[in-house]
């Protein structure tokens, strides 16, 4: 048990060590922007919470979800307005902690299956061509809510390492 142990530790400092080496190799800047405050979730107002947000080409969304009730969708803006989930572009359900990449300019519209989206279980961004700005926000005054996101760089490479990292720590 105690060499079960001494490997589980030497795995999880030998994985912190690639991802802080491969955050320092590559500069381009993206973000991970977490959907909604507590997750994907009903009754929840994700046209407000997407205001106080700024997506960018190269930008991560990451839905948090019990994906044994809902999903998320990428669909089209008439599907979007009408709560349809025929016909829609792409399930990226995978396992309730799923990232999807903004690989382009233009408007994405997202939504949960099974009535859910009539519950607010959708969301539409506008991403543009512009990167992040590489600080944080400074704290405004108003009483909204500060942005759930997050700076990264090397993203892509980053991300990967996390997954495997969660991974690793969770079948290990």
């Amino acid at each position: 048990m105690e060499a079960f142990r001494r490997t589980n530790a030497m795995v999880m400092v030998i994985t912190m060590l690639l991802l802080i080496m491969m955050m320092m190799m590559d500069g381009g800047d993206c973000s991970l922007h977490k959907v909604g405050s507590r997750g994907w979730i009903q009754d929840f107002n994700y046209t407000q919470w997407s205001t106080h947000e700024h997506f960018y080409v190269d930008d991560w969304l990451l839905f948090v979800f019990d994906k044994h009730y809902y999903n998320v969708l990428e669909v089209n803006k008439t599907s979007y307005e009408n709560c349809n989930d025929q016909g829609f572009i792409k399930n990226i359900t995978k396992g309730g902690r799923d990232v999807y990449q903004l690989t382009e300019a233009r408007p994405y519209y997202f939504l949960s299956s099974g009535g859910y989206c009539w519950n607010g279980m959708k969301l539409s961004i506008l991403v543009q061509e512009t990167t992040a700005p590489t600080l944080a926000p400074a704290p405004s005054k108003s009483s909204a809510p500060p942005p759930q996101y997050y700076y990264c760089t090397a993203c892509s490479s980053t991300l990967i390492m996390i997954i495997l990292s969660i991974l690793v720590f969770t079948y290990v």
